[in-house]
């Protein structure tokens, strides 16, 4: 934590260099956000530190959800990848990290069949700041006649903590669209899935696996319940890296189980055990966490990282005052 806050100590000192310098030229220039997230064509969302992009969001009316890819780290190297390296066919749904169920009111929204659609209506807010860049989407799930299902906002941020280490906080608030109760039926599949670069999974580039247990490997790790699961292995050469997907506390179930494979993927299993029932007029609200890393952390680096995050509370989820 301490090169935390050492990176963050300098680059305060050079944003305020800077600052002062550009208000001698111009005195009523407004800073320059270190972190911006930025809309681009094809409706997309760069987030960007200093120019450098770390995640683009994808949510255009064709795609069968949204979605976050590249996942940036170590060499500028994306961690994650769009398809399973071995059948991208039958795994063509998925794409880097995505949020999906495999049972929403009895419709399967997790493979990718012809009708059902996670479909965004809108981008409400855009934010850029110092510590941090976020979005705010509106989504609709829909059935294959085009029946919303589910009403979904959706918010995005992210956190950069050093040159080579940022956090992306997802946060969800799930609701019923009519006055009927809704179901998120038993299953291991949903709500949020990551798909490691080929290079990292187990199989294919000698990566490794491991849970807040102290558990290590798919037979050990698979369905199990734990705080986070970090997925490393080599991200470029000579170089090493991983993501950590972090179960938040306030999630129903948590610790919830993971569903984690050797050949790459790793996901959150929020209705394995059983059911959730979204009553009309009480969302539910979910949040996790991607902590994108260089190297191969150890448990206690991992945990230094998730206690923070466990410790946050849960931003509003509502359009919020621009900055002035």
């Amino acid at each position: 934590m301490n090169k935390i806050v050492a990176f963050a100590s300098i680059v305060f000192l050079i944003h305020a260099v800077a600052t002062a310098l550009i208000a001698a030229e111009l005195p009523n220039a407004c800073p320059v956000p270190h972190v911006q997230v930025l809309p681009l064509p094809y409706d997309q969302a760069s987030f960007e530190q200093q120019g450098k992009e770390l995640t683009r969001y994808h949510f255009g009316a064709s795609l069968k959800r949204p979605f976050l890819y590249p996942v940036n780290g170590i060499a500028g190297r994306s961690l994650t990848r769009m398809g399973h390296p071995r059948d991208p066919i039958s795994h063509s749904h998925h794409n880097s990290v995505w949020i999906s169920h495999q049972n929403v009111g009895g419709v399967n929204f997790w493979e990718d069949r012809p009708g059902p659609q996670i479909k965004c209506e809108r981008i409400e807010q855009y934010e850029d700041g110092d510590a941090s860049a976020w979005l705010l989407a509106v989504n609709t799930w829909q059935d294959a006649d085009g029946k919303t299902i589910m009403l979904e906002r959706r918010r995005i941020e992210v956190q950069p903590h050093s040159p080579e280490q940022w956090l992306m906080l997802i946060d969800m608030q799930l609701g019923a669209p009519d006055n009927e109760p809704l179901v998120l039926g038993e299953t291991a599949f949903g709500m949020i899935g990551v798909r490691m670069a080929k290079t990292i999974g187990v199989h294919d580039g000698g990566g490794r696996i491991l849970n807040s247990e102290g558990s290590a490997g798919e037979p050990d790790i698979f369905r199990k319940p734990a705080r986070w699961v970090d997925y490393s292995g080599p991200a470029a050469p000579g170089a090493t890296g991983g993501i950590t997907l972090m179960d938040h506390p306030s999630n129903p179930g948590h610790p919830t189980p993971f569903h984690v494979r050797s050949d790459g993927w790793m996901g959150v299993c929020l209705t394995f055990a059983a059911p959730i029932t979204i009553e009309p007029g009480r969302p539910l609200r979910l949040r996790y966490g991607l902590w994108t890393h260089a190297g191969v952390p150890t448990a206690a680096e991992i945990d230094a990282h998730w206690q923070p995050f466990s410790q946050t509370a849960l931003p509003s989820m509502l359009r919020q005052p621009g900055r002035k």
